[in-house]
């Protein structure tokens, strides 16, 4: 039988097992496709109940329904360079969890992330200005830099001594730590034991998602 919408995890603990099987799936390169039929889709056409709240970066590599194996109507993902917190992002991730009901906000990073590289490189003493927009996402992920590189606010960096894992892992920590500070619906939710959010960095070539961080049960 089809799974309609409403068969899911219910809980914040059983969906991030059900999401970390389907992740050890892709990794052995036995994926199952699940429901992803024709059925599955005229199933979802009138209603939607995600089990989990993507938000991730936009590398093209972070394709978050196949990294996790799972099929239409089961990740409502948000995707901008660098999962920088916006207004916007903010804003689709409460809507997630207050009109979705979804168990679980997954952070996901990746390393080598082009947008965590943009921003270690703003900082080099001879760096070029960067185009408005492009340095007003990467602006976020700049207190990662600074404190994974030490000194003082102002000082210069030296792109060539910085770990940009390093800093991609801080910029993570940051995000969900902004992401609870930033919605009382989140961390309302978080305390009463319905949601929990992970955060976890995408290892490129194995395919391996690892937590980093948990605010919540699971």
């Amino acid at each position: 039988m089809t799974e309609q919408p409403t068969d899911r995890p219910q809980t914040p603990a059983a969906t991030w097992r059900e999401l970390r099987r389907g992740n050890e799936r892709f990794v052995a390169g036995q994926p199952l496709h699940p429901r992803q039929d024709i059925d599955r889709r005229t199933s979802l056409a009138h209603a939607q109940r995600p089990i989990v709240a993507i938000f991730g970066c936009s590398d093209s590599r972070l394709a978050a329904e196949i990294i996790f194996d799972v099929g239409l109507g089961d990740a409502f993902v948000v995707r901008n360079a660098g999962q920088v917190v916006s207004a916007s992002a903010l804003g689709s991730l409460e809507y997630a969890v207050g009109m979705l009901h979804v168990p679980v906000i997954l952070v996901l990073a990746h390393d080598a992330c082009g947008a965590v590289r943009a921003a270690i490189d703003s900082q080099a003493a001879d760096a070029a200005p960067l185009p408005p927009h492009i340095a007003g996402l990467v602006e976020k992920i700049v207190p990662a830099v600074r404190k994974v590189a030490g000194g003082a606010d102002d000082a210069p960096v030296d792109p060539s001594h910085l770990d940009a894992g390093f800093v991609g892992r801080e910029h993570l920590r940051n995000t969900v730590t902004e992401l609870v500070d930033s919605s009382e619906m989140i961390s309302d939710a978080i305390a009463a034991g319905t949601l929990a959010i992970v955060g976890a960095n995408y290892r490129l070539f194995e395919g391996r998602v690892e937590t980093d961080i948990v605010l919540g049960r699971i």
